[in-house]
């Protein structure tokens, strides 16, 4: 079969996956149709269909990707060691990680519930793994004595939707530079947690 014109296997999947991902943030995954999509990357709708089968799949396969890219970048944290230092890095590498994929955050959020329940299990159990680091070095911050936690799984959760608020207000020209704001949220965060 001809390729559709306009359309070059090495540029129109990633402008395909660009433009779903922005659409999707801007106007919401129910109001965009591959139509939209096609006529955002400048090809005709077929064109998009070499590339995924239909738009849950397009929409699974960019929540899919942003998890995985999350969990791959969050193996640089360290593992082991003091519990404290590990939250800290967490909490840095959190905030500087979501703030530049604003896009992908929103839609991680807000577009979840558009999911077919087979893909939703797959996301959710990404997201477990992501809260899991989390919950851990909860845990043995409390075993070390440093945090007084009573139930971790509520505290990832709770720390994790405040440190995800940065990407709703944050702005690299404003009165504040990201490292202050990593600061003020680290102080958030640690006084949180802590051990009275």
């Amino acid at each position: 079969m001809a390729r559709t014109a306009g359309s070059h296997a090495g540029v129109t999947g990633p402008r395909m996956r660009a433009a779903a991902l922005k659409l999707f943030a801007r106007h919401g995954y129910a109001a965009v149709s591959m139509r939209r999509i096609a006529a955002e990357v400048g090809v005709q709708a077929g064109a998009l269909y070499s590339y995924t089968p239909d738009k849950q799949t397009l929409l699974f396969s960019l929540l899919e990707n942003h998890m995985e890219e999350l969990l791959a970048a969050r193996m640089a944290l360290p593992a082991s060691g003091p519990a404290l230092a590990r939250l800290e890095a967490f909490t840095r590498f959190h905030i500087r990680f979501h703030l530049e994929r604003p896009e992908a955050v929103f839609i991680s959020y807000m577009e979840l519930r558009n999911l077919e329940p087979e893909n939703f299990a797959v996301i959710e159990g990404l997201r477990r793994d992501y809260e899991t680091f989390l919950e851990t070095i909860l845990r043995d911050g409390d075993a070390e004595g440093v945090f007084a936690v009573p139930d971790t799984k509520i505290a990832a959760l709770a720390l994790i939707a405040m440190l995800n608020g940065v990407n709703t207000w944050y702005r690299a020209d404003g009165r504040l530079s990201l490292a202050e704001v990593e600061a003020i949220h680290w102080d958030m965060v640690r006084k949180a947690v802590a051990a009275a």
